[in-house]
């Protein structure tokens, strides 16, 4: 699967929006049948399009009270180190991003908290000690404004 019709589009808008729409439902709302959706579905799933389905926990309910943007700087970014480095981030649950950056620092990481202590704590203990982290910068959201999960699709719809 390399291009995707409007059918495909529609499916992926559709299951962004609402992951537990059945078959029946969502082939309805593409315009389709029921055993083409099913097979359009299953395609893209196979094609990399689809990579899972999640429920969406609000971080607040289950007391994760603190949401923190820490730019990592490396001691040297050289291959290995960074790797080692990729790999000790991969491991940390409270880490729930990571990117690596342009500018200064090495990576951007979010990392969830209960509170402040709980997140000073981990830093000390966890964040500074990584493998080749030289220096943490750390900002904290006030607020969120948007979260999504979905991405925008515009860009593919056939011309």
């Amino acid at each position: 699967m390399e291009t995707l019709d409007r059918y495909d589009i529609q499916i992926l808008t559709e299951l962004q929006a609402d992951a537990r729409l059945t078959n029946t439902e969502l082939a309805q709302r593409v315009g389709l049948s029921a055993a083409p959706c099913w097979r359009r579905v299953r395609a893209l799933e196979e094609a990399g399009f689809i990579k899972g389905y999640h429920a969406e926990i609000d971080r607040h309910k289950i007391g994760l009270g603190v949401l923190a943007f820490v730019r990592l700087d490396a001691d040297r970014n050289t291959g290995e180190r960074t790797r080692e480095m990729e790999d000790a981030i991969r491991k940390i649950p409270e880490i729930v991003s990571c990117h690596y950056i342009s500018g200064a620092g090495t990576f951007e990481l979010q990392v969830v908290s209960r509170d402040l202590d709980t997140f000073s704590q981990f830093a000390r203990k966890v964040l500074i000690n990584l493998p080749n982290v030289k220096d943490i910068h750390t900002s904290f959201s006030l607020g969120e404004v948007k979260a999504s999960s979905s991405w925008p699709l515009a860009h593919l719809n056939p011309t």
